[in-house]
């Protein structure tokens, strides 16, 4: 009984051991890349209009409005039409009000294109060259940037009602 386990065991485990690589040694043969699939969108809207609030830690205004200003910097000089589109369509405000102890940015964004992406660090993905993204001052940027935010954005999907004003 004991002879037919291990024979069963062995005969199981042969493909592995059959089909294992030496990491060493490269592949026979390179099976070709699945060709890129496009990203669904991290934020977007259901509206024709959309509406962001944008909660900033009070200290950190001067590194949101900096990351805005790169953005829409590095989105004019891109060849990303969806992206360009985007951020054309956003106007953003500094509430004079807080939200909390935060400090609130309003972004309206009309006309919304739809399944276009508004989340702000996907944008500056699509917009900025391999190179500025590996770029070791532009990480510092990000994480800068990534730590002004208070809370991620409140989204609101708009369709407005008695006809456009």
């Amino acid at each position: 009984m004991r002879r037919v386990i291990v024979s069963a065991l062995a005969l199981a485990l042969l493909p592995a051991a059959v089909f294992a690589q030496d990491p060493q040694q490269p592949p026979a043969q390179q099976q070709p890349a699945a060709p890129a699939q496009p990203k669904e969108p991290k934020l977007t809207f259901s509206g024709s209009a959309g509406l962001l609030l944008v909660q900033i830690k009070p200290d950190q205004t001067a590194a949101f409005e900096e990351m805005i200003a790169k953005l829409r910097e590095a989105a004019a000089a891109s060849s990303d039409a969806s992206a360009q589109q985007a951020m054309n369509s956003m106007k953003i405000y500094k509430a004079a009000e807080a939200m909390g102890a935060n400090a609130l940015y309003v972004v309206m964004v009309d006309p919304v294109t739809p399944n276009g992406e508004y989340a702000f660090f996907e944008l500056l993905a699509r917009v900025m060259t391999p190179e500025q993204l590996r770029d070791p001052a532009n990480q510092e940027m990000f994480k800068r940037w990534a730590d002004a935010f208070a809370t991620g954005p409140n989204r609101l999907n708009l369709t407005p009602v008695g006809g456009r004003m």
